[in-house]
């Protein structure tokens, strides 16, 4: 299931479903979305605050909720990540958002609903920048050019000069899952748990240190969700190194380790995730992974 696509003009909501975000911040992605051409509407709790949540739990499924019936909301983008998105799940209505798909964006805490709305509602849905990004001209360029233009196929890669690194020879096709490794985790045997089988699996992390990495791809391997899936995408891992390394593995090592030792088709560099530039992927999409020359081929229209 898609959404239509997004126009100059139209109308962006706002929703602030996980971490509160400052006032100033709001104010000013708000006036760079109207500075290029969109007009905005604001959830009616962006601005609240409850300890390290943006208001209580139901306070932020209804503006999520009340997003996707507003026909006036052509895209809803998530103000920020940081924690909250799957204390919300038992006060959504799935059927409210298969019966009002949306263009929603977003990542981090997020992943949790990109992922959730894809297998509870078939919504195709886009790991992407959010109102507290920093949309430089290739972040802003890979979001707005996905959710503007109806492409049957095109192809996401790294900008010029950063390349992705690739341990195999033959591509491998599958639905996009996926997103933050943390909030992977913690879906695990609960009724919104991943479904990997047969997927292509992007994962991300960002302030992790290698033995938290290790931990987490430790936990997916046992559940048999790196088994399953046909090939993996490995984003951005920000800020996920340590000062020495004489009681640790590095990252690389753990990834050796635990993802490439598996001898799946594997992408990593992929410029997805909690640094920039920050390339928009599809959540629910037929993609190729190609894995020879390190790129990603959306193989159905995204938007219509």
């Amino acid at each position: 299931m898609i959404a239509k696509k997004l126009n100059i003009g139209d109308t962006i909501g706002l929703i602030s479903p996980a971490s509160p975000e400052n006032i100033d911040v709001i104010e000013n992605g708000i006036k760079f979305l109207k500075n290029k051409g969109f007009n905005v509407k604001e959830g009616k709790n962006i601005y609240k605050r409850y300890g390290y949540l943006a208001g209580s739990d139901k306070e932020r499924s209804e503006d999520l909720i009340n997003m996707f019936t507003d026909k006036s909301i052509k895209m809803i983008l998530c103000v920020r990540g940081g924690y909250g998105c799957m204390r919300t799940l038992p006060y959504i209505n799935f059927n409210i958002i298969k019966d009002n798909p949306k263009i929603f964006v977003g990542f981090s805490d997020i992943t949790t609903y990109l992922n959730v709305f894809y297998e509870k509602c078939g919504l195709i849905t886009f790991h992407g920048p959010m109102l507290n990004s920093t949309l430089d001209e290739i972040t802003f360029k890979s979001l707005f050019n996905t959710a503007m233009n109806p492409i049957t196929n095109y192809t996401i890669s790294n900008p010029s000069g950063i390349n992705a690194k690739c341990n195999f020879s033959k591509s491998v096709e599958g639905i996009l899952v996926g997103g933050n490794l943390s909030l992977i985790c913690s879906t695990l045997g609960t009724d919104y748990e991943i479904n990997t089988r047969a997927k292509i699996l992007f994962i991300e992390e960002v302030g992790e240190d290698p033995y938290s990495i290790d931990r987490m791809l430790t936990q997916l391997i046992l559940s048999n969700k790196l088994d399953q899936c046909a090939g993996i995408v490995l984003g951005q891992f920000t800020n996920c190194k340590l000062p020495h390394y004489e009681r640790s593995l590095t990252l690389n090592e753990v990834i050796d380790d635990r993802i490439l030792a598996l001898n799946k088709p594997t992408i990593s560099n992929f410029m997805s995730g909690h640094d920039y530039p920050k390339l928009t992927l599809p959540i629910g999409a037929r993609v190729r992974l190609n894995a020879p020359i390190g790129s990603i081929k959306v193989l159905e229209p995204v938007i219509y």
